[in-house]
C-alpha cells in the first residue's frame, strides 16, 4: 500500500499524531530534541502546542506527515541539525562539518502499525530534506538487532528500517534508549 507523505503544514493533523489527549498535558510534542532543554522545560501544557503551531506555519515546516487517503497516520520530525539539540548533543557525535539534517522521531498512529508507514516516512523525510537543499540526512535509530522494542521508546526508528531505505552506518553513539544502543546513520543527498 502506498502512503502519501507531505510537509507537516496542517496543525490539526500534527496534533492528532504527536499532541496530547488532554490539552493541559505535558507531552513531548516532539520538542525535546528540537529546542534547547531550558525552553523545553519551561514550556508547559498548552504552550507546547502553541510553540508547535508556530513551527507548522514556519519555513520549513517541522517535519512530514504520512496520509492514508485524507487521514494522517504517521509523523517524522526532520530539520537542519544546526537548528536542533543535536547540534550540541554530547552523546551523538558529529562526524564532519557537513550541514546535515537530522531525522529523530518517527510516530505511527496506533491501529496503523505494521503496514510500512515508517518506511514511507523515512523516504518522505529524506525527500523533504533534499528538497530543502540538505547535502545529507542523519538519523540516530536503535540498533535492536531484531529484538522487540517498547513502542514508546522506538521513536528514533530502527536501524534495519534505515538500512532498508539506503542509509549507511557511520558511527556508534553514547546514547542508549530502552536498553538498546543508538547508532548514527546517514544518507548522502548530493
Amino acid at each position: 500500500m502506498a502512503f502519501d507523505v507531505r510537509p507537516a503544514v496542517d496543525f490539526d493533523h500534527v496534533r492528532a499524531l504527536i499532541g496530547p489527549k488532554r490539552p493541559d498535558a505535558n507531552v513531548c510534542w516532539c520538542l525535546s530534541y528540537r529546542i534547547p532543554s531550558k525552553l523545553n522545560n519551561e514550556l508547559r501544557g498548552p504552550a507546547r502546542g502553541e510553540y508547535v503551531a508556530g513551527l507548522v506555519h514556519g519555513d520549513p515546516p517541522p517535519g512530514v506527515l504520512a496520509y492514508d487517503g485524507n487521514t494522517p497516520v504517521g509523523w517524522a520530525a526532520v530539520a537542519p541539525r544546526a537548528d536542533t539539540a543535536f547540534a550540541r548533543n554530547r552523546k551523538i557525535p558529529h562526524v564532519d562539518d557537513l550541514a546535515v539534517w537530522s531525522l529523530w522521531c518517527i510516530r505511527v498512529r496506533p491501529g496503523h502499525r505494521g503496514r510500512g508507514i515508517s518506511h514511507a516516512l523515512i523516504a518522505g523525510a529524506t525527500s523533504f530534506a533534499r528538497d530543502h537543499g540538505a547535502p545529507a540526512i542523519e538519523a540516530y535509530p536503535l540498533d535492536n538487532r531484531g529484538r522487540k522494542v517498547d513502542l514508546t521508546m522506538a521513536y528514533p526508528g530502527l536501524r534495519a528500517n534505515f538500512e532498508a531505505a539506503g542509509f549507511r552506518y557511520v558511527a556508534d553513539t553514547e546514547s542508549v534508549l530502552s536498553g538498546f544502543p543508538r547508532v548514527l546513520m546517514r544518507f548522502n543527498l548530493a
